[in-house]
């Protein structure tokens, strides 16, 4: 089995509906920097059809108002390059006051928390702007003591569940429906030692009693979609991070969740793109 990445040039308007357009024809995987996205496909459905899913979404994009002007290419990897090409694309980053994300082929950071991260074929390198913002705000709580029971909702590579493992919370559960992210993150706890983060398939129905933290970067309707249980699962004077929204989805997260009865505390925003909000029980 080969690969394809996609290397691709789209204005920061298009770029949501382009990763969904992405996903919708079976990509592995993106990487998403802050003018371009890197993604990546299995090689089965042939480079043709691609090609021509590429081209027909722009005009897509354009019937929906959004800028299609996009430019792509695309190489092939071969299984045994693959990693390689990981090992190219990912580099490590430094979030927060204390926290490195570093890939388990460069060396720990001195001095800083190493989180490491193997993506392998699930989200979730620490480069988007959703995901350091939830870092950066697990680190803020964990600084005001808040450390017993945290809760990962779609934890990708289990980057989050990680950071707030070695911030210092006493148990950690992530969950997530896709098979290779479940794969991913179970691998990247062994990877950094953790024996406290338990990685569970499935949706947040799947978990049990209630948690201090609450971290779901997920997009905006399946956010409205588990208002309910969010708040069934949140611990009284508990916190949510809600991330993953387009800026201007975020009323109606607020709403829903209010309707809930949690409480909307903070809105911030990642770059031009994105939302985090941090809500209250």
């Amino acid at each position: 089995m080969g690969y394809y990445e996609f290397s691709i040039d789209v204005p920061v308007e298009a770029k949501e509906a382009l990763m969904n357009m992405a996903n919708e024809a079976g990509s592995l995987g993106v990487i998403d920097n802050e003018k371009s996205l890197v993604i990546y496909f299995p090689d089965h459905p042939g480079i043709e059809q691609l090609i021509r899913d590429f081209r027909s979404f722009k005009t897509i994009l354009k019937n929906a108002g959004l800028p299609h002007d996009f430019s792509f290419g695309y190489v092939y990897i071969s299984e045994r390059d693959w990693n390689e090409s990981w090992k190219k694309k990912f580099q490590p980053i430094d979030v927060g006051q204390n926290m490195s994300i570093i890939p388990p082929w460069k060396e720990p950071r001195s001095g800083r928390i190493n989180l490491i991260i193997d993506p392998g074929m699930a989200f979730g390198t620490g480069h988007h702007d959703t995901t350091r913002t939830c870092l950066e705000h697990i680190e803020r709580i964990s600084r005001e003591g808040l450390k017993d029971r945290f809760l990962d909702v779609g934890t990708g590579t289990g980057i989050l569940a990680i950071g707030a493992s070695k911030l210092g919370f006493r148990e950690v559960v992530g969950v997530d429906i896709d098979p290779l992210a479940i794969d991913a993150a179970k691998r990247n706890a062994v990877l950094n030692g953790l024996n406290n983060v338990t990685i569970l398939p499935g949706t947040i129905s799947v978990t049990e009693g209630v948690y201090d933290v609450i971290a779901a970067n997920l997009l905006s309707d399946i956010l409205v979609a588990f208002a309910h249980e969010i708040s069934a699962r949140l611990k009284e004077g508990g916190t949510a991070l809600l991330s993953g929204m387009i800026i201007g989805q975020e009323d109606e997260v607020i709403a829903v969740m209010e309707k809930k009865g949690l409480k909307f505390r903070e809105r911030h925003y990642d770059g031009v793109r994105w939302v985090t909000l941090v809500v209250t029980h």
